[in-house]
């Protein structure tokens, strides 16, 4: 149809080309914080002041605490789980992407830091505090020591080693022999055969076990010495306990110790016998001693004697201690009788010998001034703090 001539021409419509269905279409998003973009850069720097201003509070605060309680509480306000330090560090989580990696590294470094120079501190305030503490207790060595209390040696012990020593310088050996002893050891052998009345003298206990004894003396020791030695000279002390059924009582007791003490050899004498003794007595209750020997009845020797010292206290003039008599009976002693010596294996026609027994608690009291013998076995701190060495 032909156009009018007075119409407009007619305008052309262009539609908006469409984008392909694989590619979204492009939004503006406005940002979170002022312009310019998509990066978060102020909230990055507000980061990074803060963990500053941290790390300056913190120093300033550590330098100024003196004490551990103050650095406790320094460590929680700073360091803790719920403290400052970890308070900032879970605000990483809402920087962008791109940046928590430097702002983590930033972070643990001030972390670092701080627990650095805590520690340093810490020492620090513990070597002032110690110094502090050694000047205020500091002690005077030039001070004389507090005396310690130690303990002694019981009386009869000290008696007993004193004995083997001097003994032991006139060559004389320790020999020991059992406690329990037959019949035959500690009688009949001897010298002393059932129903001989010197068995009277010693109270015996007796086991439910027949013919064996708690050993009253330690002469029995003889025999096994002999018969150990011989036909060789033999000389040996016998220390050791001895049992009898006896009244306890100030100057008895049912257990004591005994010495036995036997030489055995050609040509002892009687004179070899008082030799030892005057030298035993001089070195056990000091120079200048005198002797008495009184004749003595005891079945193993022959002759027999009971041996006196002249009193230690009163130098034989007379005094409480011996009695006014001016001595004081120490052992008994003798020549070995000829049955005992072959009891031993020794024949009596070519060696002679002596023997002798003594208590250590008898020569204890007598050295001590011990009045009552059961004071060694009552186990009392006192009595034995008061014998003074």
């Amino acid at each position: 149809m032909p156009e009018d001539a007075g119409s407009p021409p007619p305008v052309a419509v262009r539609s908006a080309p469409r984008a392909p269905a694989d590619r979204p279409l492009l939004r503006w998003r406005a940002p979170r914080r002022g312009g310019g973009g998509g990066r978060d850069e102020p909230e990055m720097t507000d980061l990074l002041a803060d963990l500053e201003a941290l790390k300056q509070a913190a120093g300033g605060s550590l330098a100024a605490a003196e004490s551990g309680e103050g650095l406790q509480a320094w460590h929680g306000e700073f360091l803790g789980r719920r403290g400052r330090l970890a308070q900032l560090m879970r605000q990483l989580g809402e920087a962008p992407p791109a940046e928590r990696a430097r702002l983590g590294r930033s972070a643990n470094e001030v972390k670092r830091e701080l627990e650095e120079s805590f520690a340093a501190r810490e020492e620090a305030v513990r070597r002032r505090e110690l110094e502090a503490a050694l000047v205020a207790e500091r002690v005077d060595v030039t001070l004389p020591g507090r005396p310690v209390d130690l303990g002694r040696l019981h009386p009869v012990t000290r008696v007993l080693r004193e004995i083997d020593r001097i003994f032991g310088r006139m060559g004389f050996q320790t020999f020991d022999g059992p406690e329990l002893e037959t019949d035959e050891y500690n009688f009949e052998l001897l010298n002393m055969p059932a129903g001989h009345p010197a068995r009277d003298m010693w109270d015996t206990f007796y086991t439910t076990v027949p013919n064996l004894i708690l050993r009253t003396h330690t002469s029995p020791g003889q025999i096994y010495a002999m018969r150990a030695r011989a036909p060789g000279p033999l000389r040996v002390i016998l220390p050791g306990k001895t049992y009898r059924y006896e009244q306890v009582t100030a100057r008895s007791e049912s257990m004591f110790h005994q010495v036995e003490g036997i030489a055995v050899g050609e040509h002892i004498t009687f004179g070899d016998l008082k030799g030892i003794f005057v030298s035993f007595a001089e070195e056990m209750f000091g120079p200048g001693r005198q002797l008495r020997f009184r004749k003595s009845y005891f079945p193993f020797t022959e002759p027999s004697v009971e041996v006196d010292v002249s009193c230690f206290l009163c130098g034989g003039a007379g005094c409480g201690l011996c009695k006014h008599s001016g001595w004081l009976e120490i052992l008994g002693a003798g020549m070995v009788h000829p049955r005992v010596l072959r009891a031993g294996g020794y024949d009596p026609a070519r060696v002679s010998g002596f023997a002798f027994g003594m208590g250590p608690e008898r020569i204890a009291m007598l050295k001590y001034g011990i009045a009552d013998i059961r004071y060694f076995f009552s186990n009392d701190v006192r009595f034995l703090e008061s014998i003074r060495h």
